[in-house]
């Protein structure tokens, strides 16, 4: 995997943070939302760990 691929993966994951944040925020937030959101941050968190593996990098999501 390329470190371009890797960078994407780690602002994907920001992104989904973020947007994790928002929805808990308002004032009826949207469970479902929420929990589809911390499945894929979790996947693309996975993903980035299994690199990380692999190439000896420490740095993690």
């Amino acid at each position: 995997m390329s470190s371009k691929h890797i960078d994407y993966l780690r602002r994907e994951h920001a992104c989904l943070d973020a947007e994790i944040d928002r929805e808990a925020q308002r004032r009826q937030p949207d469970e479902v939302l929420i929990a589809r959101l911390k499945k894929l941050k979790l996947a693309i968190k996975d993903q980035i760990a299994a690199w990380s593996r692999d190439t000896g990098d420490s740095r993690v999501a």
